[in-house]
């Protein structure tokens, strides 16, 4: 019995580390061959296509599609993943820095979507994942420019799910709770009492636990797979129930 992916080619960018990570080897398992894309790509898991890359930069980008479509012969799916985060409110972060996060939350999706193109156009199971987050339709304290990059992807996806579908492109995106990331962890660490802020954090989420990376592979596989040709323009929340869900207190 062939697997899922068999024959196809899958790019994830910031694949080296965390979700990205997690999501290149789900693809993986479920067969296909993958390429990282990213800064640093020797943390990558063995058995995938390496591919330094910076979102930030076109000329970047395009060299490592194109390597990546030379290497293979071919891309089918794109997850979009590379990202930043950012704290704060609109009062803590100067433009530069605005700049800085929305070039790599939002502009990088766009060079990657923009570079692969060409290559999807070609293929018959072709898909795009921009991993999203639930700060595109949650108010979280503290995080307005990280939430404005991210309500952007949101609307981006759709957009563009609209542009492509008659051209046999899907696109969708993941939405992510606080998940157990290098980047949440080192906000731990950062904090005055890691342990009291991971208990927030994991007490946020109604289920009352960090997400884990491989849960959101799971969902970037749904959306990505050829099984889920009707699935377009939409977003999957893997949050634990953040976004949805009013739970009355435990002890109630």
């Amino acid at each position: 019995m062939s697997a899922e992916f068999d024959g196809l080619v899958a790019v994830v960018t910031g694949g080296a580390s965390g979700i990205g990570a997690a999501i290149a080897a789900e693809l993986g398992a479920r067969g296909a061959q993958v390429a990282v894309l990213d800064r640093d790509v020797t943390g990558a898991a063995d058995g995938v296509f390496g591919v330094v890359a910076d979102v930030t930069d076109d000329a970047s980008v395009r060299a490592a599609i194109e390597a990546v479509v030379e290497h293979f012969g071919r891309l089918d799916i794109v997850v979009n993943n590379a990202g930043i985060g950012a704290q704060g409110t609109v009062e803590d972060n100067p433009d530069a820095e605005w700049q800085r996060v929305w070039d790599v939350n939002v502009l990088g999706m766009v060079r990657v979507a923009r570079a692969a193109l060409p290559a999807l156009r070609r293929s018959p199971a072709a898909a795009i994942v921009n991993t999203c987050s639930v700060a595109a339709n949650v108010g979280l304290p503290q995080r307005a420019l990280y939430s404005a990059t991210k309500g952007a992807v949101l609307g981006l996806t759709r957009a563009m799910a609209a542009d492509h579908l008659r051209e046999g492109i899907r696109v969708n995106c993941v939405n992510p709770g606080t998940a157990d990331t290098p980047w949440v962890g080192r906000l731990l660490s950062a904090a005055a009492d890691p342990v009291a802020e991971r208990a927030a954090l994991e007490a946020r989420q109604p289920h009352g636990r960090l997400v884990s990376a491989a849960e959101v592979a799971d969902a970037v596989a749904y959306l990505a797979s050829p099984r889920s040709r009707s699935t377009t323009g939409t977003s999957i929340t893997v949050d634990g129930g953040l976004e949805s869900l009013r739970l009355r207190p435990a002890n109630e």
